[in-house]
């Protein structure tokens, strides 16, 4: 059994069939007993960040879907805690968190973009033992990563990346159908 913390990646199973979960990569930025956070790193949500705050002056930075949980709820990661004040470090050089206003200032005078910052609407949140059973059940495959999975890869690859990722025996996987019925 792997043991989950905060900085694994979650790989939706090719035949997940949870729409909110389909062909997706989870970002775990906490797990305790009472239960698990992460967020959905690879779909991209319809709205750039300065439609959904309008403090935000500039208007290209993306926002993705964070998971189905408090859909009305902006989170971030980054790559900056020297001008973003506490974050939590969930793996090298990766933090989760911290002063929003820092995030909105930083973004605001040209310090930071989107390869240093990624922002969420709503999170992916599971109940004690909920998230280890789905891993168990194999909807899941536990992976590591680094910073440049997350921050630089393009959204619509992370998927099939982070199976490659995992050796031959797993990017073969990348390419299964959606629905294998179709094929």
């Amino acid at each position: 059994m792997v043991t989950l913390s905060p900085g694994l990646l979650l790989i939706a199973d090719p035949f997940l069939k949870d729409p909110n979960f389909s062909r997706t990569v989870v970002l775990l930025c906490d797990h305790q007993e009472k239960g698990s956070l992460g967020f959905v790193i690879n779909r991209l949500f319809d709205q750039p960040l300065n439609e959904l705050i309008p403090e935000v002056l500039l208007n290209n930075i993306p926002v993705y879907y964070g998971g189905p949980v408090q859909m009305d709820t902006i989170h971030f990661i980054h790559r900056t805690p020297e001008l973003i004040s506490g974050g939590q470090e969930i793996l090298p050089g990766v933090f989760w968190g911290g002063q929003f206003e820092d995030v909105i200032s930083a973004l605001n005078r040209g310090l930071l973009d989107s390869s240093q910052v990624k922002f969420f609407l709503g999170y992916a949140g599971w109940t004690e033992g909920q998230l280890d059973e789905e891993v168990k059940e194999k909807s899941w495959i536990v992976s590591q990563t680094g910073a440049g999975l997350i921050f630089d890869a393009e959204e619509q690859q992370i998927w099939q990346q982070s199976l490659r990722n995992l050796g031959s025996s797993f990017a073969m996987m990348a390419n299964y159908p959606i629905d294998p019925s179709l094929n």
